[in-house]
This record gives structure tokens, C-alpha cells and sequence, in this order.
């Protein structure tokens, strides 16, 4: 293990040393050549992953000639990351490195064929091509966090933030040095931070002097836009002709807001700047502002109960086609005609699927355009007037499809990899970004053949980190099906270490997956990294359990008020197919992991695995279901998975089940070592739950470690702490089952 540790140790501190020194002009290929070095075993490590440079937003020129991407890499020795412009043609050649400063440049967008704008220490700036000519554009106060230039370039949406003191009072003036905080509503923290500000998006001119004074476009209004905590600029979009702007919103705050998911698509009048002409395109009638609830109707039997899920309330049962969930990220059709966006029915429902809904501005109507294929859309974009392309999970892989005004889809590529976002260029063609199990993100050019979809293309146009990967050994993934306890097919992902022998007999963990409803697709993650995993000797079974997208929506919701039952017996039934018939699987040396969700389950496992694992590590996991339905920010989670809270009298019987199956009941049966693991910036999940899962298995006497992060939330985000995640989530393997 030690020496598998130092593996590109000096490569990445080196890379990153170079970038973030005043040399950073040297190239990249002179960066890899300056600092050359021999892989020690040819295995992934810990600082091979953190050594990897991570491909980020990118953007086509309006020519479709050319291709501007970031990337992030990171310095473990600095513990930061430093992100980086490239520009490329879009057919991939001639790629060249454009960062000059020491400092992060990122968000880089297409000014024109010729011209790139960027953010670099909070303000938009803007260059030539080729990196030269920099010009700053905007004098703010440093706080741009993002930005889009209308399509005529004459104006541009910058999102900044503004303080926000509705729920958290704003400090008296004569106590400056108090740290206290007087709260008066739920939502007072979100994801990782106490929302002391909001988003808010502001409209300038821009001039040849650069961007002008900007005016909030929802001054007055305490709403996020984008919404916390993950929004960002593709929630708002302008029309082609520059004229309107459509935006995404959720009208809510405090007790409202915690247990809704409802926003909503509007359109803005730029000309007029006017709030009042403002239109709902989910809502008849709809104001801004004003978003019919429970109790919108005035009928008795609709007052919103906000202890209980809004799944049989009036929202969800009483109004129809009134896009009460999720409606995000609009895009304009590119004669302006429509807009398309995603799409959830149901309020309360954060995992609800995701549809393709589109407006016709001309007509006034709405239509969705995926109902034909029963799992969520994930990204999608504008071919002409009357096709889009979107990708979608089907059976563990997120491949790409087309579908036009009449919802008629057809499958584009059928691999096992997974796309993660897509650009159209100007000829038909698609950028986007893929990965796998075994690759990290890269650019890909696809070319669609909509008529034979077997002939589309997929074709590698960028190779961010060939010059790891060419030194590592990979291993390979297959497929397995298996019949479910109830009759049911499921499929599970084997992962398989490099040099694999099928003679041998090798550790092998079940990976349990959070969520509980995203796929255990084709995903590559700098964590919860499979390679890593088999590179270290391990089998991976991942198994497509009952709870996930992409095998139907049936199959996709039973886990709502049902998380010890069916998808428990899936995971079971998963582990013991592989000890069973996969002989290299030593059903003597296994162990459970999964962070979440994957954490709640571990936790349950441990009182009811029956002694199949040896050990087990749990990340970010709830442990106490009564305390984790107060405990979280997001309300509408637990009310939609629990159904009720735990102090209703009139208990659902899901509800019922749910508490008495919270795996802290449990733990008079626990008997096996597990490693928890959790971030004190957690307030999804937060860190009680696992300091209470440790302190359990402590005081019975079972082996255990608690590995805290107190500056990480539901993630772990810095260098060093990634590492060192890694090197004690190995080491409890291996101490357990090696």
C-alpha cells in the first residue's frame, strides 16, 4: 500500500506547481515532459485520481468551428484547484492552452467566432482566440458568479448575490464580533451553508467601454434564481431575438419552501423590465410572485399539512397539468418559438421523472415530448425547430436520444458509457461529454444518424489525462441478471481488478447506491471510483436494485416508504448470486459499502446481514430515521420517503414500517467492525447521524473508526481530504479483508 501511494505523487504536485506558478505560460505537453515520471505497479492510487484534470463547462462557437473548454486541476500539496481555458477545433486538433494568470479562470462562453468572455476573481472579462487582447468587462464588487450575453450581445445577465435576512436576522450593528444567529423559519441552512444571501439575476448593458451598471431583475423579491443549492446558469435562457428572457423560480420561503419542490418557467419582458408582465408558462394565470398551493382553491379539504407527504394533499390530487414539481433549465427553440424544459408532475417529489415538457409561445400550449420513454431526461438541446436531442438512463448506461414535437423518440447510441451534458454545432453534429467506469471525462463529437441510429458516431476529441491512463493497468466490467425475491429481473454491474485470474478467489464488496433513486450507471467518480476499488484487488458488485431509474417507473418508485424492503432483499440477493456462481468471489471475505442512501443501507445491513460481510463503511448515512426527519433542510425529502413525521398519531402504515425499521434499532444485533464516515458541513444528513452510528458500535464492543471531516459536506471537495478518505477507506478493507 505505501508504495502504491506515491504513485504520481510528483506528477500532480508538479503539473499543478507549474500552472500555478508565474510560468504558467509553458504549454501542457511541455508541462507532461518537464515532469515525466515511471508509474510504480501500473494501479490507480489516490494521488492518480487527484492528479487528473477534470473537464468542465464548454462552449461552440457560434461558427461551430471551434470548441472552449475548462479544466480544473488540482495541487494536493496546496490543497486547491486551479481552472484553465483551452481552445480547440471542434473536429479536436489544434488545442490550445489559453490560461495565463496564477489565477482560476472558468465559465468560458463564445463572444463571438473570434472572441471568448470568462470569470476570473468574480468579474466577466473577455480575449481574443488566440488568449490575447484580455479586457476586463465588469466593475462589480468581485461577486459574478455567473453570466449569459443576450444573443445580440447588447446586454447580460450577471447572477450575483444579495443578503437575506428573512429568515436570519441581520446582526445588530453594535455587536460586530457575535456570532450568534436568531432564526425565525425552516431553511435557515441549505446543502452546506446558513443562507445569510440569496442568487439573484441582474440585467446590464454592454457597451464598447465594457458592462454597465446592472439592475437586480427581481429586486424586492426574496426568492433564489437559480435555486440553491446546485442551480446555476442554465436556468435562465434568452430568447434568439434578445427580447425576453425565460427563467426558473420557486416562490417560496421558510416552512413553504422546505417542503416544495414547485418552481416554475417564466418569461421575462427585457424591453419593459416590468415584473407585473412577467408570464407563467406552467400556471394559467400565474403571477409572479403568487404560486398556487394547497390552499389555492379554497376548499377545505385542500389546506397543505406540512408534517405529511404531499403525495395524497390537494396539490398533488386536485390540480392537473399544473407543473406542481421541479420545472428547470429552459432553452429557447432556435426560432424562438418554443421553449423546452425539464419537467416533474408531482410537488413533494424530488426524484419525480424528469420529462421533456415543451411551450409553444405561438399557440399557448404545452406538450411533452418523452412520455414514450419511462425514465428521466438528464440533459438535453435544440437540434432545429422541431427536434431535440436529450440523453436518459436505460438499463445502467445514460446513452442519447432524439425526439421531435410529436414525442416520437429514437435511440442514438446504445453503449456502455454514460454522457454527461451535449452542444449542438452548427452542422448537425453534437459535442459531449462521456465517461465510464474505466475513464474519466473527455469531449466526444458525435454525428446522429437519425435514419439508421446504429451508423451515429462517437468520436474522442479530447484526451485530458491519456498520459495517466496510458501508464495504468484497467480492469474490466461485465454484466449479470438476476431474478429478484419478487419475481423481478436485475441487473448488476462486476467490476473486475487489472491482470484479473478466474482461477483466483478475491475480497469483493456490494456497493450500495445513494439516492435513494440515481442509477448505478456508467459513472466515474473521483471517490466512489471503481477502478480505484479493483486496481486495490477488490471485486465490485454494483447492483441495480429496486429504487432506481431505468428500468421503469414502477420499478423506480417502490422504494418511496418502502427503504428496508424490497431493495434490501435486492442487495442481498445480488451479493449471494455472486458468491454463488462467480467463482472468484470469496464468499469469506466480504464487505458492504455505499455512501447516503448506500450509508443508510450499510447501516441497516449491519443488523441484518446474517454474517455474510465482514466489515462495512458507511458515508454520510442516516442512521436515526426520527432524528433525520427534523434533522434535514430539504423537508419535502423525508415527507415524500417517510410519509409522515414521526409524531403524527395517524401514522401511514409506510411510515409505520419506515420508523420501526430505522436501522439504530437495530444495533443489539450489530456484530460486525464498520468505519463511519461523515462531514460536519452535512446538513442533508447531518453529522449526528453518524457520530451516532459510531458511538453505537463503540459502547457494544465492536471494532470501529470515525473518520469526521468537519470542513466537508455531503462530499469530500479538497485535495487532501480526498486522500486521505481513500487511504483509510482502503486500509479498513484491507485490515478486514486481506
Amino acid at each position: 500500500m505505501m508504495k502504491r501511494n506515491t504513485i504520481l505523487t510528483a506528477l500532480s504536485v508538479a503539473i499543478v506547481a507549474v500552472i500555478f506558478a508565474s510560468c504558467s505560460k509553458m504549454n501542457k505537453e511541455e508541462i507532461i515532459q518537464k515532469n515525466e515520471i515511471e508509474v510504480a505497479d501500473s494501479l490507480m492510487t489516490p494521488e492518480a485520481l487527484w492528479a487528473m484534470g477534470r473537464i468542465g463547462g464548454y462552449d461552440v462557437s457560434p461558427d461551430g468551428k471551434h470548441i472552449a473548454y475548462n479544466v480544473a486541476y488540482y495541487s494536493v500539496e496546496q490543497n486547491k484547484s486551479h481552472h484553465i481555458i483551452y481552445v480547440m477545433d471542434a473536429d479536436g486538433q489544434n488545442q490550445k492552452q489559453l490560461t495565463t494568470s496564477e489565477k482560476s479562470e472558468t465559465d468560458v462562453a463564445w463572444l463571438d467566432d473570434s472572441h471568448l468572455s470568462f470569470i476570473s476573481e468574480g468579474e466577466v472579462w473577455k480575449m481574443d482566440i488566440d488568449g490575447s487582447g484580455r479586457k476586463q468587462l465588469s466593475k462589480t464588487d468581485g461577486g459574478v458568479e455567473g453570466y449569459i450575453f443576450s444573443p445580440d450581445k447588447s446586454k447580460v445577465i450577471l447572477i450575483k448575490s444579495i443578503p437575506f435576512h428573512d429568515i436570519i436576522k441581520e446582526q445588530p450593528k453594535d455587536l460586530p464580533k457575535s456570532t450568534g444567529r436568531v432564526i425565525t423559519d425552516l431553511m435557515y441552512r441549505h446543502w452546506d451553508h446558513y443562507v445569510e444571501s440569496i442568487p439573484h439575476p441582474f440585467i446590464a448593458e454592454v457597451t464598447k467601454n465594457g458592462i454597465g451598471e446592472a439592475k437586480d431583475m427581481l429586486e424586492g423579491y426574496p426568492y433564489e434564481c437559480p435555486m440553491e443549492p446546485f442551480g446555476g446558469t442554465e436556468q435562465l435562457a434568452w430568447s434568439p431575438d434578445s427580447k425576453f428572457i425565460a427563467f426558473t423560480c420557486r416562490c417560496k420561503t421558510g416552512v413553504d419552501y422546505s417542503i416544495s419542490t414547485d418552481s416554475d418557467i417564466y418569461l421575462y419582458d427585457v424591453e419593459s423590465g416590468d415584473m407585473s408582465k412577467t408570464k407563467n408558462l406552467c400556471k394559467k394565470g400565474g403571477e409572479f410572485g403568487v404560486v398556487p398551493d394547497g390552499g389555492f382553491v379554497g376548499s377545505p379539504d385542500n389546506i397543505c399539512n406540512p408534517s405529511k407527504t404531499l403525495k395524497n394533499q390537494y396539490i398533488n390530487t386536485g390540480l392537473k397539468d399544473y407543473n406542481v414539481g421541479y420545472d428547470q433549465n429552459p432553452k429557447f427553440s432556435p426560432d424562438g418559438r418554443y421553449v423546452a424544459w425539464l419537467s416533474m408532475e408531482r410537488d413533494g417529489y424530488e426524484s419525480d421523472r424528469n420529462r421533456l415538457c415543451v411551450y409553444d409561445l405561438k399557440e399557448n400550449t404545452k406538450t411533452y415530448v418523452t412520455e414514450s420513454f419511462d425514465s428521466n431526461v438528464d440533459d438535453f438541446c435544440w437540434a432545429d425547430n422541431e427536434t431535440l436531442y436529450f440523453i436518459g438512463v436505460w438499463h445502467a448506461t445514460e446513452n442519447m436520444y432524439k425526439t421531435n414535437l410529436k414525442g416520437e423518440v429514437v435511440q442514438l447510441t446504445n453503449d456502455w458509457h454514460d454522457f454527461g451534458s451535449l452542444k449542438m454545432l452548427t452542422d448537425g453534429q453534437i459535442i459531449a461529454e462521456r465517461h465510464d467506469y474505466m475513464n474519466a471525462a473527455d469531449l466526444y463529437l458525435v454525428t446522429p444518424n437519425t435514419e439508421e441510429p446504429a451508423k451515429t458516431t462517437v468520436e474522442q476529441i479530447t484526451f485530458e489525462n491519456k498520459h495517466i491512463f496510458d501508464k495504468l493497468k484497467r480492469g474490466s466490467v461485465k454484466q449479470r441478471w438476476v431474478k429478484t425475491t419478487d419475481g423481478k429481473d436485475m441487473l448488476y454491474w462486476i467490476i473486475l481488478p487489472p491482470d484479473f485470474d478466474e482461477t483466483k478467489k478475491y475480497p469483493t464488496l456490494l456497493f450500495c447506491e445513494g439516492g435513494p433513486q440515481s442509477p448505478v450507471s456508467q459513472f466515474w467518480s473521483y471517490r466512489w471510483n471503481f477502478m480505484i476499488m479493483a486496481s486495490n484487488g477488490y471485486v465490485i458488485i454494483a447492483p441495480n436494485r429496486h429504487g432506481l431509474p431505468g428500468f421503469g417507473s414502477e420499478w423506480c418508485e417502490e422504494i418511496s416508504g418502502d427503504w428496508t424492503g424490497q431493495c434490501m432483499d435486492d442487495y442481498l440477493t445480488a451479493i449471494d448470486d455472486a458468491a454463488q456462481n462467480l467463482p472468484y468471489v470469496d464468499k469469506d471475505r466480504l464487505g458492504a459499502v455505499g455512501a447516503s442512501f448506500g450509508g443508510f443501507s450499510v447501516y441497516y445491513l449491519a443488523g441484518h446481514h446474517d454474517k455474510r460481510f465482514k466489515c462495512f463503511i458507511a458515508h454520510d448515512g442516516a442512521f436515526n430515521l426520527e432524528s433525520m426527519y427534523t434533522d434535514t433542510e430539504e423537508v419535502w425529502f423525508s415527507n415524500w420517503e417517510y410519509e409522515d413525521a414521526y409524531w403524527n398519531k395517524d401514522l401511514s402504515a409506510n411510515a409505520r414500517k419506515t420508523y420501526a425499521n430505522s436501522p439504530h434499532r437495530f444495533v443489539d444485533k450489530w456484530d460486525t467492525p464498520i468505519l463511519c464516515i461523515h462531514g460536519e458541513k452535512d446538513y442533508r444528513i447531518n453529522a449526528n447521524q453518524g457520530f451516532g452510528a459510531f458511538n453505537a458500535a463503540r459502547l457494544k464492543g465492536i471494532p470501529a473508526e470515525l473518520l469526521l471531516f468537519p470542513d466537508e459536506n455531503h462530499w469530500v471537495l479538497k485535495p487532501q481530504n480526498g486522500i486521505l478518505w481513500q487511504r483509510t477507506f482502503f486500509n479498513w478493507l484491507d485490515r478486514w479483508l486481506k
